[in-house]
């Protein structure tokens, strides 16, 4: 009782309006330590502290939930929580310095328990303030990755309102009248963690193109990334003509996660406007197609190594009809058309080195000339004669887009 009365007399308090006057001079002088944070963010943090140490009361559960409720607002307003809390460590630091019921007390022990009640508030306050930044935070991201996930999908499927549509990728930094493209990253399993996935390909990609109009989002068990063409063409440190640099860029960085490898990426072309947008999709979305048919062991494919194909399947009938009509007869041979087929493969692609088509399909030279000279008979046209190896090779091309012999080509009338 002695030790209670002998705090209380210390402790007499101020009049009220010097104190409110003291405490927003401490508000005033904290927020300016913060950089300028609003000292509204405080509410009624430092009467609380006054009365912690005048009184040795901790705080309410009403009051802990209004500093709770700064924290979110905090968060929504973009201020950092590194700055948040720095407005309310320093405004204690600042309220304790200049204290005047203690600091004219001269007992240890009134000054010991005032600086424990005190210290009790700044626990328990920063720690509700720091809880209600998190929960904000986490509900905007959640409500940002909703909206992020929504327009992609808008700007991918290339239908909706214009609009619209320019006034909601304003917040992320697009500017829709440029030249975008677009690239998918297919893992060979599922998606893996998708938040690691998307904030690995962030990182790399604002540090190499900056993040303006710059968008990563997942899409039907894919990594969608949007850039800007001119931003792309920027970045190149490969020779000139090469435009595999952002899929090459995407798969070094997704090869550094633990999941998901090994990776496949597509790119599409650059086009300009909205719905150039889509239509680089669709050729991403058609190389990773096209990709998996052809059974290449390529990593990153662009659209435009796949022109030939795009150009052989906008007329399906005729090239089911070159197929049907130069190949069939490879049929009749023993072990069927296969081994056949995959030697015209090796021989355009290492331009008609018999040496290097056999070193790529692991046979003699002889078994390759041998293989010719059947192609030749069978089929009545030459692999080494110019004025057949254009044919023989549209058609070996049209057998890879129809997955022939394995599948049957359908019928055309």
């Amino acid at each position: 009782m002695a030790d209670s009365s002998r705090r209380r007399r210390a402790a007499a308090p101020e009049p009220p309006q010097a104190q409110q006057a003291w405490l927003a001079d401490v508000a005033t002088a904290a927020a300016a330590d913060a950089g300028g944070v609003p000292v509204g963010l405080l509410g009624d943090y430092l009467p609380m502290l006054a009365d912690a140490a005048v009184s040795g009361r901790r705080p309410r559960r009403a009051e802990l939930d209004a500093v709770g409720r700064l924290g979110r607002q905090a968060a929504e307003q973009g201020i950092s929580a590194g700055r948040v809390v720095q407005l309310y460590l320093s405004s204690a630091r600042r309220l304790w310095q200049d204290l005047p019921m203690v600091v004219r007390s001269r007992d240890s022990e009134v000054v010991r328990a005032a600086a424990e009640a005190v210290l009790h508030v700044i626990d328990d306050a920063v720690a509700t303030l720091a809880e209600g930044y998190a929960v904000a935070r986490r509900d905007l991201v959640r409500r940002e990755e909703a909206l992020r996930r929504e327009l992609i999908d808008d700007l991918l499927r290339g239908d909706s309102d214009l609009g619209s549509l320019v006034e909601r990728a304003e917040p992320f930094g697009l500017d829709l009248a440029r030249v975008h493209q677009v690239a998918l990253a297919a893992p060979s399993r599922r998606l893996p963690d998708t938040d690691t996935a998307i904030s690995a390909l962030e990182a790399v990609i604002f540090d190499r193109l900056g993040d303006r109009d710059v968008l990563v989002a997942t899409k039907e068990g894919l990594l969608v990334v949007l850039v800007p063409a001119e931003a792309a063409a920027a970045s190149r440190t490969a020779p000139a003509g090469q435009d595999d640099d952002l899929g090459r860029l995407m798969h070094g960085e997704l090869n550094r996660l633990r999941h998901g490898r090994p990776w496949r990426v597509a790119v599409g072309r650059p086009h300009p406007g909205l719905y150039g947008i889509a239509r680089s999709y669709e050729e991403a979305r058609e190389a990773l197609t096209m990709a998996g048919r052809l059974q290449t062991d390529k990593t990153v494919i662009t659209a435009h190594d796949l022109l030939v194909y795009r150009v052989l399947l906008r007329d399906q009938p005729a090239i089911v009809d070159l197929v049907s009509a130069v190949l069939t007869p490879l049929m009749q041979a023993r072990g069927g058309a296969a081994p056949l087929l995959d030697t015209l493969d090796a021989y355009f692609a290492t331009g008609g080195v018999a040496t290097e088509s056999a070193k790529r399909l692991h046979v003699s030279v002889r078994t390759v000339t041998y293989r010719l000279d059947r192609i030749k008979t069978l089929t009545g046209y030459d692999a080494t004669d110019p004025a057949h190896r254009f044919t023989l090779q549209a058609a070996v091309l049209g057998a890879k887009v129809l997955n022939w012999p394995a599948e049957r080509p359908p019928i055309t009338v």
